[in-house]
């Protein structure tokens, strides 16, 4: 291939195009990541403490930075093509030895492998591999052959800083002291790669296919609500009971999933991948990718998995035998999970049209704090009726939100059916021509 821009492609690595779409194989990858975040929630959730649910946190948010480094990397180049998908499949071997190794990534288990050292191992191998693809484009341009040095050294400090917490968890004799430096050194290695790896990757933040760009967060949004219906049809176990009460809250969880995905994906994700394609200056396109996409779509994501996990329990619980009809209370730890899990979603997308379309949206902002004001009340009834409630609340303020919105609803969908109706012409012609 030519060359541009001082950047030599060869055959190992193909550029993306602006009318790129998301391959298969970036798709296999999303599913690996949403297997990664839900493990480690499920494994908070076995032994949940505030420092737990911190832990969690931390982790979540470097799965989420190690996960946006492949759209990066996928939108600049075809993830599909040339030597990308052998990185990738080294990437989905990390990134199960990571999950593998989550429970002893803070306190390390007798019996086994170091389990910080193989959590750090892991990360930094996922981190690497990325760099290593664009160290190879770069491989002719002095400049940024530099800058991609500078921008190693990022996940290099952030693995050494996990691996020095690992190490003053287990030589540090004083429980609590150990635990808060571990925190903080977890903290300090999370600002160094988002602060820091923004600040550096200026360049990488470029988006060459607005569609592709917009897709993959799309994707990653369905696979997780798509995880909340494989909890709701598994539960802890396969084989639940389907007495009344389990299928009323199926039923319930459905009709909830449903809301959330029409909330985003029946106007939202049409109106953002628009105006990321109208950002024509690379300042603003690059504020969309980043602030809207990057940073405002993992809460979406932390609200779905949390949703998803405080339906597993509910199921498990409603299925038990010795389990009164309808339920227990739900009670304020599993409420704070479900409500709070829906709320955070619906807040995001409100951020969502704040930032991207500068409006606001206020029926989902009154349906987040309905779910917060109707907790004291919610979580004190049988879990079923909790749901029931959680169900009504969510579903009646989607409504809402799509009656409210004045002929913008018609505008994005007009707009994206004829890009669409465009798009499956062209490609029609092609094949007539060419197959």
């Amino acid at each position: 291939m030519g060359n541009g821009g001082g950047v030599r492609w060869s055959w190992s690595v193909r550029p993306g195009a602006p009318g790129s779409r998301t391959t298969r194989l970036e798709l296999f990858y999303d599913l690996v990541f949403v297997f990664a975040f839900l493990s480690v929630t499920t494994l908070t959730a076995s032994e949940l403490t505030p420092v737990n649910l911190y832990r969690f946190l931390l982790v979540l948010a470097l799965l989420w930075w190690s996960w946006t480094g492949f759209v990066r990397m996928g939108n600049a180049l075809r993830a599909d093509q040339g030597v990308l998908p052998l990185v990738g499949f080294v990437t989905v071997a990390a990134t199960f030895l990571l999950v593998l190794s989550a429970p002893s990534a803070f306190t390390d288990r007798p019996g086994g492998l170091p389990g910080p050292l193989v959590f750090a191992g892991s990360y930094f191998v996922i981190r690497m591999a990325q760099l290593a693809i664009l160290g190879w484009v770069e491989r002719s341009d002095p400049v940024g052959r530099r800058r991609l040095l500078t921008r190693a050294l990022v996940p290099t400090v952030a693995t050494v800083l996990l691996v020095v917490a690992g190490i003053v968890r287990s030589e540090v004799s004083d429980e609590r002291l150990a635990v808060v430096l571990q925190l903080l050194l977890w903290t300090l290695a999370l600002l160094i790669e988002y602060v820091v790896g923004v600040t550096l990757a200026r360049r990488w933040w470029v988006v060459t296919s607005a569609g592709h760009w917009a897709e993959r967060h799309a994707l990653m949004v369905l696979i997780a609500l798509g995880e909340s219906i494989i909890a709701l049809g598994l539960g802890p176990k396969t084989g639940l009971p389907l007495t009344g009460p389990v299928a009323v809250a199926a039923l319930l969880g459905i009709l909830i999933v449903a809301a959330l995905w029409w909330a985003y994906f029946d106007t939202l994700a049409f109106a953002l991948e628009q105006a990321l394609h109208h950002a024509r200056d690379e300042a603003a396109r690059r504020r969309l990718a980043r602030d809207v996409y990057t940073f405002l779509h993992l809460p979406m994501i932390i609200g779905t998995i949390l949703y998803a996990l405080g339906l597993k329990d509910l199921l498990a619980e409603v299925a038990a035998e010795e389990t009164p009809d309808w339920g227990w209370p739900l009670g304020g730890f599993w409420g704070g999970v479900l409500f709070g899990g829906v709320a955070l979603y619906l807040l995001s997308l409100a951020a969502c049209w704040r930032l991207a379309l500068r409006e606001t949206h206020w029926p989902l902002l009154v349906t987040a704090a309905a779910l917060a004001l109707s907790g004291p009340f919610a979580f004190r009834v049988p879990e079923v009726a909790a749901l029931g409630v959680l169900a009504v609340l969510t579903a009646v303020g989607v409504a809402w939100e799509t009656r409210s919105e004045d002929g913008r609803r018609r505008r994005v969908r007009q707009l994206a059916l004829e890009e669409q109706l465009a798009s499956e012409a062209e490609q029609s012609r092609w094949r007539r021509e060419h197959l």
